[in-house]
């Protein structure tokens, strides 16, 4: 006999869904494995190597034997360094003990969701959101409440329409600015319109995603956490893997009121316990060094974000705004549904990017997996030629696409 997975598997891994960019990744090296000469702009991963100088202090940390097991929270020393970022950068004031350095900005938060949500709790998840806020609230337990803004509004919500979804069982809100996967940037205005909201409620934590913090336009980025009425309210994640294209290092942290850091140090001491001692050793030199690198980096993503935009924008039909951070482009492409060029037909979003990946031979992502159907994530974290080359495939492919064609 074998077992049966039905029958074996959670619930909640049956009911999970699979990440959508991971997946299209995925989809992309299997076509360029076959010799398909694919492009792949699904991933949001820096295609810049991490500054010299951190490697340097991984090796030096090998070197001198800094191997061992570390603190479940962080070692001291990097904790220190998170906390001097959070002071000199962001206004927000932690000691060493508020801060819980995880494997990725992603098992933050999992472990601020797995510690504060119970059965039925509900959080409100910003949309377009990030895949994994989703499902990592159900997974949780909790109920994933999505409030959404279209491109009209350059993917904002409003703060009354995040009130009009507050009720006695919402637990969390949860948000990324820079915004994964639109770009799009919250302003200190608007930010301080949602932090009323939530702090008239006083029952509320905000999770706040600032992993593209130094991938930033606007020349200044702000922190919901910082105004006076949220420091207690408010789980700020970062991490190392965007502005320090240290992706692979698999470092993230948060910094939260002293009772979450708690509880996030007990989940994470039963899975994963502390990160690598290596990593974090060359991570506390990334941040108390200058910030030249990144800087390059924000500036190249911003030439190469306005070289994107103008190449879609003569892509008729194609609805693209003007995001303020990151390293993505989110256009819509709900002209294209209900057409077809003979052989493929698109239906909705999820159509398109199938669509563009096995007839233009472009990696994208659906927006659906974002919590918007009417659009596709594309990531210009790329070179200038492939950039270039992309979206000339995507102009050619859709010009196939005609309306009521059977």
């Amino acid at each position: 006999m074998s077992i049966n997975p039905s029958k074996m598997l959670s619930v909640k891994v049956q009911a999970m869904e699979e990440s959508a960019t991971i997946r299209m990744a995925q989809k992309s090296r299997d076509l360029a494995s076959k010799g398909v000469s694919v492009i792949s702009l699904s991933l949001g991963e820096p295609d810049f190597d991490t500054p010299e100088f951190i490697k340097e202090a991984a090796h030096q940390a090998l070197k001198k034997g800094n191997t061992k097991y570390t603190p479940v929270p962080g070692t001291l020393d990097l904790r220190k360094a998170i906390c001097d970022k959070f002071k000199t950068e962001n206004n927000l004031h932690f000691e060493p003990s508020q801060i819980v350095v995880s494997n990725g900005a992603k098992q933050s938060i999992a472990n601020i969701c797995m510690a504060t949500l119970d059965e039925g709790d509900e959080a409100i998840v910003l949309a377009p959101y990030w895949v994994s806020y989703v499902e990592i609230v159900k997974f949780s337990g909790g109920i994933p409440v999505v409030v959404s803004a279209g491109i009209e509004d350059d993917f904002k919500v409003k703060a009354s329409h995040i009130k009009e979804a507050i009720t006695s069982k919402t637990k969390l809100l949860i948000f990324s600015s820079p915004c994964n996967p639109t770009g799009s940037v919250y302003t200190y205005d608007e930010l301080a319109e949602i932090a009323e909201v939530v702090a008239e409620n006083g029952n509320i934590l905000v999770v706040s995603d600032e992993i593209y913090e130094y991938i930033n336009f606007t020349g200044k980025h702000a922190s919901i956490g910082a105004f006076d009425s949220m420091r207690t309210l408010t789980a700020t994640v970062n991490g190392f893997s965007k502005g320090f294209s240290m992706t692979g290092w698999r470092l993230g942290y948060m910094g939260g009121p002293q009772w979450l850091a708690d509880a996030c140090n007990k989940v994470q001491g039963q899975i994963t316990s502390g990160a690598a001692s290596f990593s974090q050793e060359a991570a506390a030199v990334a941040l108390r060094s200058e910030r030249t690198e990144a800087m390059a980096m924000r500036e190249n993503f911003l030439r190469r974000r306005d070289l994107v935009i103008s190449k879609l924008k003569e892509i008729p039909g194609f609805k693209v705004n003007q995001p303020q951070g990151a390293f993505y482009l989110f256009p819509d492409v709900s002209y294209y549904f209900g057409t077809s060029n003979g052989n493929v037909t698109i239906h909705n979003a999820d159509d398109f990017a199938e669509a563009m990946l096995t007839e233009a031979h472009v990696g994208t992502v659906s927006g659906s997996a974002f919590g918007n159907d009417q659009c596709i994530r594309l990531s210009y974290a790329a070179a200038d030629e492939d950039l270039i080359e992309a979206v000339s495939r995507i102009k050619n492919c859709v010009a196939n696409f005609k309306k009521n064609i059977s």
